[in-house]
């Protein structure tokens, strides 16, 4: 078995991200008894900010905005060049070569969306795709260039999606043979596979994408397939924390958790790793750990199908933020049956998601974070019942294995808000979660009380 390393935009950002990730590389493969077990998969992102960069230029050839996008693309085309530059020598010319050839076929796509004025879905993924191609052409030649034998697969032969383009959701089972058919060879031959992540393709070979933050869904699909040991996310944090550091200072590193632990952080707020990240590892019982690609040496975070936290303490706390409350109201909910099936039916109708859901004999509060179809949602709703909404709303949501087991945790959670207003409180029904919805406002006064409450002793 191997283990799959996942390295993050800030990972592979620029020489000196290029340089550690090589040391890494090194050093795992040093470490392992065997020679057959000494060669990890690399899967990378775009370069940072390249990604956010590429939508802006899509963007601009939907304005019609064809010598800006041009400008944009020549910044880019010259970072990727730099950075090959500064990291390869014998196989410099080679990958110049190849990311050139990239970006010249995205300037020719880039310069006919802009004549039709449309980026369509397909279109989109086309565009972005080339990030995750670039950074990882020039990682595998630099891991070459420093002695370690590696081979640059394309994603896009390898991870099977279906047709939703911008959210493709993966095939497992053509996807784990086409991992047997590209990527075990490599393996078995003592050479590193390198793949972008975040990008695939439908099976006639058009080219589709896993949604942001899909590079960690992708290390976990191809760690599945190859019945990997671990799967690694190197980011540039030392692991799960147990707040927000924007939020709370100094939050702790959490060691260990579930999954489960780890999805609901995921959710509701806790960036170091994307929500779909653990759905392959979790049905394969693959560990996942997060790790900080500046200081390999700390020990991360270790997620695994099952852990305990502390006596007497959550695992960790999580925010949302800039969410909206819909508050939907009608007498007729009262003993009667059918109600929430159609008021459910209007979020789905809008393609929106719900968060948070509370209800009463004759109301039902929901939250969301996508307001894009909101307008459209309450006209629906009030066809049947009273809706209003109140944005700039925030929710929080404290985690823990031993909230299953502890009822005195929830009242330590209530208890450290007090004064605090608070709209909704909810636990979820796997008792794994308390969950508190209020303004926005007051979010940091809120998770530091928390913080204190929970983590300040340890």
């Amino acid at each position: 078995m191997s283990v799959v390393m996942k390295f993050g935009g800030t990972s592979v950002a620029d020489p000196d991200a290029i340089s550690r990730l090589i040391g890494i590389v090194r050093d795992w493969g040093s470490r392992q008894s065997t020679p057959l077990e000494t060669v990890p998969v690399v899967v990378v992102s775009a370069l940072a900010g390249v990604t956010d960069t590429l939508v802006a230029v899509a963007r601009m050839a939907e304005d019609g905005e064809t010598i800006r996008a041009a400008s944009e693309l020549r910044v880019l085309l010259d970072r990727h060049i730099a950075l090959a530059s500064a990291v390869t020598r014998d196989t410099q010319t080679a990958v110049m070569n190849d990311v050139r050839g990239e970006f010249d076929e995205l300037i020719g796509l880039v310069h006919a969306l802009a004549v039709l004025r449309e980026v369509s879905p397909r279109s989109m993924d086309a565009v972005l795709a080339v990030g995750e191609i670039a950074s990882s052409r020039i990682v595998a030649a630099a891991l070459a260039d420093h002695g370690i034998q590696s081979a640059w697969i394309d994603s896009r032969t390898v991870l099977i999606t279906d047709s939703e383009h911008t959210a493709a959701a993966p095939d497992m089972i053509d996807t784990c043979e086409r991992t047997r058919e590209h990527v075990s060879p490599a393996i078995a031959a003592g050479t590193v596979p390198v793949l972008g992540g975040f990008i695939g393709s439908k099976t006639a070979g058009v080219t589709t994408t896993l949604g942001r933050g899909g590079s960690d869904y992708s290390a976990a699909v191809f760690g599945a397939c190859l019945g990997a040991e671990e799967i690694q996310i190197w980011t540039d944090v030392d692991g799960m924390l147990t707040a927000d550091p924007r939020v709370v200072p100094e939050p702790r590193v959490v060691p260990h958790l579930s999954f489960s632990e780890a999805s609901e952080l995921a959710y509701f707020g806790a960036k170091v790793l994307h929500p779909s990240t653990i759905l392959p590892a979790v049905a394969r019982n693959i560990p996942v750990r997060i790790l900080n690609s500046r200081r390999p040496q700390n020990a991360g975070t270790l997620i695994t199908s099952y852990a305990q936290p502390a006596e007497g303490q959550l695992t960790a706390i999580a925010c949302k933020r800039d969410v909206t409350v819909i508050d939907i109201t009608s007498t007729r909910m009262l003993m009667a049956h059918g109600f929430l099936r159609r008021l459910f039916e209007v979020f789905e109708r809008f393609k929106t998601a719900v968060d948070v859901v509370t209800t009463s004999e004759v109301s039902v509060s929901v939250t969301v974070d996508d307001t894009r179809r909101l307008d459209g949602i309450l006209d629906n709703l009030r066809n049947f019942a009273e809706a209003s909404c109140e944005p700039q709303m925030a929710i929080i949501c404290a985690v823990g294995e031993n909230l299953r087991a502890d009822p005195r945790l929830f009242g330590r959670a209530v208890t450290s808000l007090d004064g605090i207003p608070l709209r909704l409180v909810s636990q979820a029904g796997s008792r794994r979660n308390v969950t508190f919805v209020l303004r926005d406002a007051d979010v940091t006064e809120a998770m530091t009380r928390l913080h204190e409450q929970f983590f300040r002793a340890q």
